[in-house]
């Protein structure tokens, strides 16, 4: 009997590894790239968090590199330095010492970094430490034959696009060219057309970004400010795993992990303030178990990617439906199921209801005992499009 990753054509060395892993079943999106991934063929997906594209282009990278090559011959951008780590110990893990893997990312020395990269048969990089890395010269990829953007739509969202333009003009041209995305509308649909060419489009073939895994439950709690805290320590102090706290700014990670000590709950920060090695600690403890809590902006917790996280919580509601999608999504990962819960103020509620309904949520909101807000009207001008209330309708970047 074949394995279902053989019959997409993994060769055997990479199906017995991922067995060892306990992983036996291909996610719906790998099942759809990697056949023609594997040979060589660009690819557009619209993948959205917790699809399982992480498989889908690391084991094309394994698979068609060579061990011999001397420079790095795949490249990975990234739009976080978590999610370079991330990305960089599954490619190692596929690639059994046979090939050398660099996470490239900033917070750490570079000189360090530009040596491990220069000799790496694949980099995996956030935008702006590479184009240090080139600026300085320090790493050549003129032998780059594939190029993966992971999380496009967040690197654009972060404002890195100058510097992935400058690091793709690098490239050779002649390239396999894998783009992996959580939408392809606008700016970044137009961004994938210029980087590859006749890709196997992977969209409409997915369910979108707000059908998640049936097993992941979404709530909306009507709070007051002053119970709000104590709200969220009666939550943490449940019977569950780890838990993800979204918080708006950084500041606010730091307070509340204050409060929350104050009502018994232990938990940790993790923002942009902090350096590297505070940041790596954190999450070393969070991974382990030692703090089940962490508390995070949305830029420091993307890439996150724990199977063990069973409950999310929004103490700060985001302000768009893809922020909602990709901080719950970090829930229910690996068919499993979990909880995402967003706490709501009074004059918070017509904004969040927006977000329930765009997110595919409007139910469990109005189930809560809150209203749902009318859909806006958008009016037409020669200055473009413009809400009922005279506001830009153009995307608000978090």
């Amino acid at each position: 009997m074949h394995h279902p990753f053989s019959q997409l054509g993994v060769s055997a060395r990479i199906t017995r590894t991922l067995a060892e892993r306990d992983i036996h079943e291909p996610f719906p999106i790998q099942r759809r790239v990697l056949p023609d991934a594997l040979t060589g063929r660009d690819v557009l997906a619209k993948s959205p968090t917790g699809s399982g594209k992480t498989l889908s282009f690391a084991i094309p990278i394994v698979e068609r590199l060579d061990a011999g090559d001397r420079r790095p011959g795949a490249l990975v951008l990234v739009p976080t330095r978590e999610l370079a780590i991330q990305v960089a110990a599954e490619l190692e893990s596929l690639a059994a010492r046979e090939l050398r893997v660099a996470a490239v990312y900033g917070g750490i020395p570079i000189s360090a970094q530009a040596k491990r990269a220069r000799n790496a048969h694949i980099v995996v990089a956030t935008p702006g430490r590479l184009n240090d890395l080139l600026e300085r010269k320090a790493i050549d990829l003129a032998g780059v034959r594939i190029l993966v953007l992971d999380e496009a739509d967040r690197m654009l969202d972060m404002g890195f696009k100058p510097q992935v333009d400058r690091i793709v003009r690098r490239l050779p041209k002649e390239r396999q060219t894998m783009f992996f995305s959580a939408t392809l509308d606008n700016e970044v649909g137009d961004l994938a057309r210029a980087y590859t060419h006749d890709p196997l489009r992977c969209e409409g073939t997915l369910p979108p970004a707000h059908e998640d895994h049936e097993a992941v439950q979404h709530r909306f709690v009507s709070v007051r400010a002053d119970s709000k805290v104590e709200t969220l320590a009666e939550l943490l102090r449940g019977k569950r795993g780890l838990a993800l706290v979204f918080v708006r700014t950084r500041r606010g990670a730091d307070r509340l992990v204050r409060k929350l000590a104050a009502h018994g709950v232990d938990a940790l920060a993790l923002h942009g303030d902090m350096n590297q090695r505070q940041r790596e600690r954190a999450l070393l403890r969070f991974e382990s178990g030692q703090a089940t809590t962490l508390v995070a902006t949305d830029v420091a917790a993307r890439g996150l990617d724990l199977v063990e996280i069973t409950h999310v919580v929004n103490f700060d509601p985001p302000e768009e439906s893809d922020g909602y999608v990709h901080r719950v999504g970090r829930t229910g990962r690996a068919g499993r199921g979990g909880i995402g819960v967003t706490l709501v103020l009074p004059e918070q509620q017509e904004d969040v209801s927006r977000v329930a309904r765009l997110a595919g949520h409007a139910e469990q909101f109005t189930n809560a005992g809150m209203k749902v807000a009318p859909p806006r009207r958008v009016y037409s001008s020669r200055r473009g499009s413009r809400s009922k209330w005279g506001a830009p309708t153009t995307r608000r970047k978090i």
